[in-house]
């Protein structure tokens, strides 16, 4: 039984003085931290505003900020845990397995399940699906009939096809959408604000960064190029959530009682070196003292310390003025710190 290790006063003031000073320095305009232990209700830090499109307005723990890549570990990792389940996918097997008939040699095709969850499928890095423009084949062939860059089981290299790869093999062997398989599955576990987007611009989403000087910001869209290419629904990128629902989600996997828990804990184990200290599961990174975790390119986080039954949660928009991994770096490393501490 895990016996819930809470947060102190000091680990809740370093966190507020962290998220404070990142905004300060310009980092971001504004950002929210939701921590909490198992069974009890989570506590939101806030700081900053929103945007400058939006005034003075506050973030809080209903703001909805695009959550990039965390998109992996909130959707496509959990629905493919659940296919696994059902015998709808299988660890061990090809992804062309669970993929329309594909004629011929498709060598990044023949990555398996797992391989494509730990970034070990040897694909190729660069996910361009723009040069893919006005050919007629679908997406699925094209990317299962691209040349390998390492084969597999390949040393790690973070790559975002093979979750592109995984959400069409869910839409497939389950004859419905991504989007309505994780709306089915976020309805099941109360995460009533997360979505896949666009979403309609408003007070309480937070906008990202602007592509072109004096063009609007891209703003309810899809931060990911990607992503925004296949509508803004894909296995990589596209989810929009709030702090209150990733602190819902976080709750479910670090309780004992859920099968979240379960995925989570056999997830967590190492599979692949990323460095020194630093090993990739299936989707997570896994970091000494049993804690997992996930980043979103755009500044969103999610910290996992099942055993100490502790989460955190941060959710800013960071590419408003940059790239969020070096600017709210800092913050990302005192929230890593203090969700192992015990």
């Amino acid at each position: 039984m895990t016996t819930p290790v809470p947060f102190t006063s000091d680990d809740t003031a370093r966190l507020a003085a962290a998220l404070d000073q990142a905004v300060a320095d310009g980092a971001t305009p504004g950002g929210v931290i939701a921590l909490g232990t198992l069974g009890d209700a989570p506590r939101f830090l806030t700081s900053g505003r929103i945007a400058d499109e939006l005034g003075d307005a506050a973030p809080g723990a209903d703001t909805l900020y695009d959550i990039a890549s965390l998109t992996k570990v909130v959707a496509t990792w959990p629905l493919v845990c659940q296919a696994i389940d059902a015998e709808l996918l299988t660890q061990a097997a090809p992804v062309r397995e669970f993929l329309p008939p594909i004629d011929g040699p498709a060598p990044s095709g023949e990555a398996t399940i797992e391989q494509l969850l730990t970034h070990t499928a040897g694909l190729r890095a660069a996910t361009r699906l723009d040069h893919y423009r006005g050919t007629h084949q679908p997406l699925h062939e094209l990317l299962c009939r691209e040349p390998l860059e390492a084969e597999p089981p390949a040393e790690h290299r973070y790559v975002n096809r093979g979750y592109i790869l995984l959400g069409l093999a869910l839409a497939h062997t389950h004859r419905h959408p991504l989007d309505e398989l994780a709306r089915a599955l976020w309805d099941d576990l109360g995460m009533t604000g997360t979505t896949y987007g666009p979403v309609a611009r408003g007070r309480r989403v937070a906008p990202t960064d602007r592509r072109l000087p004096g063009a609007p910001r891209v703003w309810g869209q899809a931060h990911d190029d990607n992503a925004a290419l296949l509508g803004g629904v894909a296995g990589h990128a596209g989810v929009f959530s709030t702090a209150r629902d990733l602190a819902r989600y976080a709750e479910h996997l670090i309780d004992p009682a859920t099968r979240l828990h379960g995925w989570l804990r056999a997830s967590a184990l190492p599979f692949a070196p990323i460095e020194a200290g630093l090993d990739r599961g299936l989707s997570w990174i896994c970091a000494p003292g049993n804690v997992a975790y996930h980043h979103g390119f755009t500044g969103t986080s999610l910290y996992l310390a099942p055993t100490a039954g502790r989460y955190l949660a941060i959710c800013t928009n960071a590419v408003y003025h940059g790239e969020a991994r070096r600017r709210i770096a800092p913050l990302r490393a005192l929230a890593l710190k203090t969700v192992t501490a015990t």
